[in-house]
């Protein structure tokens, strides 16, 4: 059983490490992608438009990150407080 759990953590680990690896990619397409547009859109509000779409896409990421990596609540912490709950209602 210890051979399954630790070639589990193994599959994780390596799925983990290629979703940041595709990221990795996807982030450097972008980055050219938006020097090009940059380098053919030479207008006075041009590169300040890119800016922007870059820093929005820069806070979507991180959105992104913190709803899927945000480390959920412990289960025991969570009955607690339910408890404490009912009995602050009166039912025991």
């Amino acid at each position: 059983m210890t051979q399954g759990v630790g070639r589990r953590g193994e599959l994780d680990e390596r799925a983990v490490l290629l979703v940041a690896g595709v990221a990795d990619v996807a982030m450097s397409a972008l980055g050219s992608a938006l020097g090009t547009v940059r380098g053919l859109l030479r207008r006075s509000d041009a590169a300040d438009l890119a800016a922007e779409a870059e820093e929005d896409l820069v806070a979507r990421g991180r959105i992104v990150l913190d709803r899927y990596t945000a480390v959920p609540p412990a289960h025991l912490e969570v009955l607690a407080q339910h408890a404490l709950s009912r009995r602050a209602a009166g039912g025991v």
